[in-house]
């Protein structure tokens, strides 16, 4: 009898097996921390100039840079070098055991013709997979890769080439020329038959613009120091990677879909030291979009952000929209926000469509000068609102030592009754300036400890 209780088991385990995750705390995050290491390389240098590279701005730079890359991870790696002066490029692809150091004074413009950007690789396009132009700077199943240096990457993008894309008047877009709508809305539709990515092939007419930088599948990333303007779309985009450290970086792109780093079904990620000023989300953690996120079902998990500023952007650090992997244990520290166009703090987006399980998000020390909307947002009606079969949930969100001085809302929640928020922490927190006071729908028994708005105390239901 007892053996066939033990076969019961483990019959039981192989069939139905259980997915368990540590459910880090301020307490214990430090642990999440020593998970980052920033990848080492050999000594070797390789001169981008040796291959025929020219500091001039005009000479088409492309295979002298990715001739470096391949010469460098072929001889087992090092740092591929790009001195001080301008220069023009393509796409550029990242290979092993490979650190890209863009030299203080060196400018790397990229040629905005789309058709340099062909063949078309593995991508993603707002959470969706596809094969479509490559990313500025892509990588793909590669280890150890680093971009680094003080040296300027310039996207190139602007109203007259990439932004216009997306179809806004604001950006350069006119009534009767093309734009994304027609090949999104196809995307769409593949991804909501399950249509595989390899048959999913967009490119030239398509009008689906590239990111600026993403490695995808890919393990021990270091991006440092570097100045990275103008994308075409969003700026820094891992994609089921691990192990990822940006810091010291400014992000300054004023554009459509202008994100500034947006790690995807990511893990253990650092980002520490870092300007945006962005046409949107400032940071926005994302996991897929919709049945693509629960297909392949890879959360973006044991994130910290610290001592990062914030300008422009719709969001400073923001979960979503394309989240229906879910995500866990963000955490927040140190950071300043402050700009009559940043519109929220802190913000957590989706809807019933997109779906996604959100839980252990923790912030505490943020400096918030003024913000257009809410200082903390939460949105479970984002676009499609609750029209689907997938309903968000969220839970054990802290916040602690956040201050602003001034916005319309302190907090702002709409969640569904159906899947309130629950686990809400609040602790020491000074909301001045608020015009219009707070909305709290369907949380659950939300937590305020010495939290005050306008200096008047907050106190729990």
């Amino acid at each position: 009898m007892y053996r066939i209780l033990i076969l019961l088991i483990v019959i039981g385990t192989y069939l139905f097996p259980q997915t368990s995750h540590p459910d880090y705390t301020w307490s214990n995050y430090k642990k999440l921390l020593k998970r980052v290491k920033t990848p080492v390389f050999p000594s070797k240098i390789f001169v981008v100039s040796d291959f025929g590279a020219k500091p001039d701005g005009a000479t088409d730079c492309s295979d002298a840079i990715n001739n470096a890359i391949k010469k460098c991870n072929a001889s087992g790696g090092g740092k591929v070098l790009i001195p001080a002066g301008k220069y023009l490029s393509g796409p550029i692809t990242l290979l092993s055991n490979v650190n890209l150091e863009i030299a203080e004074g060196a400018v790397v413009s990229f040629i905005a013709e789309p058709a340099k950007y062909l063949p078309q690789v593995l991508t993603r396009f707002e959470g969706m997979e596809l094969y479509n132009y490559s990313p500025l700077i892509y990588a793909y199943k590669q280890k150890n890769i680093a971009l680094t240096g003080k040296g300027i990457l310039d996207g190139s993008g602007s109203n007259d080439n990439w932004w216009s894309w997306c179809g806004k008047p604001v950006y350069g877009w006119k009534t009767g020329k093309p734009n994304q709508k027609a090949a999104r809305g196809r995307l769409v539709e593949m991804v909501e038959k399950n249509t595989p990515a390899k048959e999913r092939v967009f490119g030239q007419g398509d009008y689906l613009r590239p990111n600026f930088i993403q490695p995808y599948l890919c393990k021990n990333i270091l991006i440092d120091g570097v100045t990275l303007k103008n994308s075409p779309m969003w700026f820094i985009n891992p994609v089921l990677c691990s192990n990822i450290t940006v810091s010291n970086v400014t992000i300054e792109g004023l554009g459509p879909n202008n994100d500034g780093c947006d790690p995807e079904s990511s893990k253990d990620i650092l980002i520490e030291n870092c300007f945006f000023n962005t046409g949107d989300d400032c940071i926005a953690i994302k996991s897929g979009r919709n049945n693509d996120g629960r297909r392949i079902n890879v959360p973006s998990e044991n994130i910290i952000i610290r001592n990062c500023t914030m300008k422009e952007g719709h969001g400073g650090v923001v979960m979503g929209s394309e989240i229906s992997g879910g995500v866990r244990n963000v955490f927040a520290e140190d950071c300043t926000m402050d700009s009559p166009n940043l519109e929220r703090a802190i913000r957590f987006k989706t809807n019933s469509v997109r779906g996604g399980a959100i839980e252990n998000i923790h912030v505490r020390n943020i400096t918030v000068g003024e913000v257009s909307d809410a200082v903390l947002k939460v949105d479970f009606y984002y676009e499609e609102g609750d029209a689907g079969k997938f309903p968000p949930s969220m839970k054990n969100v802290s916040l602690q030592n956040v201050t602003s001085k001034k916005s319309p809302y302190a907090i702002w929640i709409k969640a569904y009754p159906h899947s309130p928020v629950t686990g809400l922490k609040l602790t020491n927190c000074s909301f001045n300036g608020v015009a219009k006071g707070t909305v709290l729908e369907n949380v659950t028994k939300p937590c305020f400890n010495a939290v005050t708005i306008n200096g008047k105390t907050v106190i729990n239901e």
